[in-house]
């Protein structure tokens, strides 16, 4: 059974008390309790879970604002738990972070297709884990700077309605496609994306992809992005990103 571990006052390097209610995900004991405590200690409220089940279960009985989701678990697996979660109306849209083994390359990228929003591989810092927990929150709160329709990231103003790109004032002629992809990626700092959920979010999941496609895509927006055309990043093994601030 799922168990809520309220924050404690511990003594945090004088961080605020957070309000965020975690979901730890685990069937080790021993690094349950690990990221359990750190959580704590830095005010988050948290609720532990040791199977897959347990989870589902936490999930249902109250809101939460961030899942930390082991892969392999007993029962039922880590991608199935997160597979439904993205079902669940309830969950749909709660932020799951993946924790994985080194050798899981097949599973990170099947958890981030099925909507995962980052992963942290064992072993693992706690204060690694926590930095990127905080991002994908951020992330979800919207934290991009907007004006109206624009969306404004570092030295490009992304105008959707408009379909007009700015860098440093100067304007981009940019494809259909290529504009779609850059906002698309530019919406989300930090995340990862496979080119399966990029062509997905740009043309549809209907329409056939392959991975040179995408590249192509990629290759063409950094040339047109020139000097800025290190913000999208390739992430090996997975796809690519747009980089956080």
């Amino acid at each position: 059974m799922a168990v809520e571990v309220l924050a404690t006052p511990i003594p945090s390097n004088g961080n605020r008390m957070k309000k965020e209610k975690i979901l730890v995900v685990d069937d080790e004991e021993d690094i349950l309790e690990l990221v359990r405590y750190n959580l704590a200690r830095e005010g988050y409220t948290v609720v532990c879970a040791a199977s897959g089940e347990e989870a589902l279960q936490a999930a249902e009985a109250e809101p939460l604002d961030l899942i930390i989701l082991d892969l392999m678990l007993p029962g039922i697996d880590g991608l199935e738990v997160a597979r439904r979660f993205r079902q669940n109306s309830r969950t749909k849209e709660t932020p799951i972070v993946m924790l994985t083994a080194k050798g899981e390359e097949a599973d990170v990228v099947a958890g981030l297709e099925l909507g995962a929003d980052d992963y942290v591989t064992k072993p693992f810092s706690p204060r690694i884990l926590i930095a990127r927990m905080r991002a994908v929150i951020r992330r979800r709160s919207g934290l991009s700077e907007m004006n109206g329709d624009v969306l404004k990231v570092r030295e490009l103003a992304i105008h959707p309605g408009r379909r007009h790109v700015t860098a440093n004032g100067q304007s981009l002629d940019l494809t259909y496609t290529e504009f779609q992809v850059l906002f698309f990626l530019a919406k989300r700092p930090g995340w990862v994306f496979t080119r399966t959920q990029i062509v997905d979010a740009v043309r549809g999941d209907d329409y056939p992809v392959t991975d040179r496609s995408v590249d192509v895509q990629i290759v063409g927006l950094r040339k047109k992005l020139g000097r800025f055309g290190h913000y999208i990043e390739t992430v090996r093994g997975v796809g690519y990103r747009f980089i956080e601030s």
